[in-house]
């Protein structure tokens, strides 16, 4: 009795520890030549996400996609790639069909030996326990009958069996749940409906795998997709435009190269699983001809045999073919896969060489005529200084020159990088507007310039005072002018700068002379003596003055009659010194003003001052008093 619970003991553990080996155990059960055929689970799933990452890259084909030729390249793709997809699956469950066939051949034979262990064990527990159950009965019957001294006997015989049948209804429960497990476990572990069960799982994520794709597009022929030759219209674009375009043309044909790559790859894949299955097909085929010689040397009892052998080979050949089938399809069509990106990659490098060739000769264009323009600036910059000696034309035209330049070089820019000219005048009014706004000080002072140069305007070597510097122009500059001070005795060494803007300050002030005029009023107050003859002494002050300016003037002629000109004044007079006679409170005083010679200012005033004072000392025997 105990014999036989071992070996249930030693069953139970030989189904835990075979959980593992399903495949092979299918392999080794199954009829020759069946395990080549059939792919592992491993190598299933392996397919089918190979496939399933190849069709996402349709995704990345319709990112790439920017015209119409494209568009219908992905759309064929995407339409081939449908039916890969579909292939993939249809080969997927057509292995778990043979990998579940295998595992049933395995489990019916498996049973022999470990299944029908534990349908014996029962039977024998069974056995025992009516065995035992009749002993029960006996006892019971001899104790209602036996003596009283021979009861307590019988008593106990009654409990050790009673223990007995309790022990074997345990065993036997035991017998029952092993049974029922290893009816219901699948001996491979992993096996052909946990395959199943995952390939569900991955069509369901599938579109294509569903049938969605295809119910809401329309079947249409999916042949080689010609990518269109037309070029773009590269000529209206800029080089920025261009630069771009060749940039994104350029990482367009690496995305399909690699595309093709794991195409390629995954059509190995295919080939590589069609290898086995077309060797089977030839083994069965072999067989079945080798079964029908056979048939025809066989009596007529054999000929049970040789049709149910026919029966079994049929069907392999039918389960294997619907594996080499869409294996052959799926091959086909990522052929025509590949043509379809061929066709792509061959229209995306014609239009990337168009478009770096219309963006090398844009450049060489942009090149050339800033080379013509900086070529025709040099030659008007030299005719300028050849043929214009005045400086202050040569300035204007030279100022001239730099700002038609600098035009023509921003326009050339502009016309080159831009692709419309309604984006460029939209970007050509926001940048004006930001440097309106960033440069309004300087915009005024550059404003301020052709002001300063005008008909009244100033030059280089003009005399001229701003606010309370009085200097001499030595540079005018687009936003700027330079003064050299002077001083009572000429240039102080001190450079004055000022911005053209001041022209525009009413606080400012900028006076100067006119050009050609080097004139100017000094004024000299004196306090006459008291008790004096002031007439008398008015007149000796005044032809003083004028005996000292008469040595300059010929030259202060000239200049008044220069300043009667440019003011329109009809007045024929000239700068003549004259005495002014005014009383204040501490007395009588004299303003004398007479004309002067900037260049020999100094000079005339250290004069004049001297004959008044030899006046003043003539009339009174005090010196005079100045103020």
């Amino acid at each position: 009795m105990r014999a036989p619970f071992a070996w249930l003991l030693l069953g139970f553990l030989a189904l835990d520890a075979g959980a593992a080996e399903q495949t092979t155990a299918a392999s080794a059960t199954a009829p020759e030549g069946e395990s080549r055929a059939v792919m592992t689970v491993e190598q299933v799933v392996h397919m089918l996400d190979e496939t399933v990452d190849w069709y996402r890259t349709l995704g990345t084909q319709q990112q790439e996609a920017t015209q119409p030729s494209d568009l219908l390249i992905v759309y064929a793709n995407r339409q081939t790639a449908d039916r890969v997809v579909n292939l993939a699956f249809e080969i997927a469950r057509a292995n778990a069909e043979l990998i579940s066939s295998a595992a049933n051949v395995a489990k019916a034979k498996d049973a022999n030996s470990q299944v029908q262990l534990l349908l014996q064990s029962t039977r024998q527990l069974d056995e025992q326990r009516g065995a035992i159950q009749e002993d029960v009965e006996s006892v019971r019957r001899q104790l209602t009958a036996a003596p009283q001294q021979e009861k307590a006997q019988l008593q106990e015989r009654l409990s050790v069996l009673q223990r007995q049948l309790d022990m074997l209804n345990a065993r036997k429960n035991l017998v029952g749940t092993m049974s029922q497990f290893a009816s219901e476990t699948d001996v491979g572990g992993f096996g052909a409906n946990a395959l199943k069960a995952h390939i569900d799982a991955i069509a369901a994520s599938i579109p294509a795998a569903t049938g969605a794709t295809a119910a809401s597009s329309p079947k249409t022929d999916a042949g080689p997709a010609v990518a269109s030759t037309s070029s773009l219209s590269l000529a209206q674009f800029g080089i920025w435009d261009l630069a771009a375009t060749v940039f994104r043309l350029s990482a367009k044909r690496r995305t399909i190269d690699a595309i093709d790559r794991r195409t390629a790859a995954l059509q190995e894949i295919y080939t590589r699983i069609r290898k086995p299955p077309l060797e089977r097909l030839k083994a069965l085929s072999a067989r079945s001809d080798a079964l029908a010689a056979q048939a025809d040397a066989s009596p007529s009892t054999a000929l049970r045999g040789v049709r149910d052998q026919y029966d079994t080979i049929a069907w392999l050949f039918k389960q294997t073919t619907s594996i080499v089938t869409p294996l052959s399809k799926a091959g086909v069509l990522l052929d025509q896969y590949r043509r379809n990106l061929k066709s792509w990659s061959d229209a995306s490098e014609r239009q990337y060489y168009e478009a770096l060739k219309a963006l090398g000769m844009r450049v060489a264009v942009f090149a050339g005529l800033l080379a013509i323009v900086f070529v025709a600036a040099e030659l008007f910059q030299r005719a300028v200084f050849r043929y214009i000696p005045e400086a202050r034309r040569r300035s204007r035209f030279l100022l001239l020159r730099k700002i038609v330049l600098w035009v023509l070089v921003v326009a050339l820019a502009a016309s080159t990088f831009a692709t419309e000219l309604g984006s460029l005048a939209t970007f050509a009014g926001l940048i004006t507007a930001g440097l309106a706004v960033a440069m309004q000080s300087v915009l005024v002072s550059v404003v301020g310039y052709f002001f300063l140069i005008g008909k009244y305007g100033i030059r280089v070597g003009d005399r001229v005072q701003v606010g309370n510097v009085t200097g001499e122009v030595i540079d005018l500059g687009l936003v700027r002018l330079h003064l050299m001070e002077l001083g009572g005795n000429g240039p102080t060494g001190r450079v004055v700068a000022f911005a053209n803007s001041i022209i525009f300050q009413a606080s400012g002030g900028l006076f100067k002379q006119i050009p050609g005029v080097n004139l100017a009023w000094h004024e000299i107050t004196l306090m006459l003596p008291a008790g004096s003859d002031y007439t008398a002494l008015k007149d000796k002050l005044t032809e003083a003055v004028t005996n000292v300016v008469a040595d300059y003037r010929e030259d202060i002629l000239r200049q008044t009659q220069a300043i009667q000109r440019a003011a329109s004044s009809n007045d024929s007079g000239d700068a003549q010194p004259h005495v002014q006679l005014r009383f204040s409170a501490s007395g009588v005083e004299a303003l004398v003003r007479y004309p002067v010679q900037l260049q020999h200012a100094a000079e005339i005033d250290e004069r004049v001052s001297r004959e008044l004072h030899n006046v003043i000392s003539a009339h009174v025997t005090g010196t005079p008093q100045l103020a």
